[in-house]
């Protein structure tokens, strides 16, 4: 599911900073249709200011947060307590909580990547300056942009050693040489499909 307007609205306001300095990198997927909120307190826009929610327009945010598949376990755990818990609580979580949450499910889902043995060395290096640098934004910027990219130049250095076998049919070199100037997806689906379907 992917997330609703106010999910969105929320952790745009807490990457809005990064969004800044990395776009075009960044894309937002389609909103939803509940309650638009940001999460600065009295900024004039689309919309309900964090602050002056109801408390249920604050479950309602929480709860959208909560709908999306993607939502890690520390932000489920602090997205249900802050349900759990007071109107302050809600909007505590909205206005930070819900940014050091994802953070630390980034952080774990980038050291999964890491442990990946088949992570290139572009992966591992752009991972390990994500980690290094620490911030929600990079961690996310690296989940959201940079592993995508760094998977591609992997993939194209893959590309490159495939071409270098002068062993390899002439089918297959044309479709190598066709594609190590293609987008991230048509790199990574030659390396795990079109290569073997080439010379079937």
């Amino acid at each position: 599911m992917r997330p609703t307007r106010a999910a969105l609205f929320v952790a745009t306001a807490a990457l809005t900073p990064a969004l800044l300095f990395t776009a075009p990198a960044f894309a937002t997927g389609p909103a939803g249709t509940s309650t638009a909120v940001t999460a600065t307190s009295g900024t004039p826009g689309e919309g309900t200011p964090v602050d002056e929610m109801s408390e249920a327009e604050l479950r309602l945010a929480i709860q959208d947060i909560l709908a999306d598949e993607d939502s890690g376990k520390r932000v489920t755990r602090d997205g249900n307590a802050a349900l759990d818990g007071t109107v302050e609580d809600m909007r505590a979580f909205l206005k930070t909580g819900y940014r050091l949450a994802q953070a630390e499910d980034d952080s774990v889902a980038i050291f999964r990547i890491l442990g990946d043995k088949d992570s290139g060395k572009g992966v591992v290096r752009e991972a390990t300056k994500a980690l290094d640098d620490g911030s929600p934004e990079a961690l996310r910027a690296f989940l959201e942009t940079g592993y995508r990219l760094a998977q591609a130049e992997d993939d194209r250095v893959a590309v490159a050693r495939i071409l270098a076998d002068e062993t390899i049919s002439d089918a297959l070199r044309a479709a190598a040489e066709d594609v190590i100037d293609g987008t991230p997806e048509e790199l990574r689906y030659f390396l795990e499909v079109g290569q073997y379907e080439v010379d079937a």
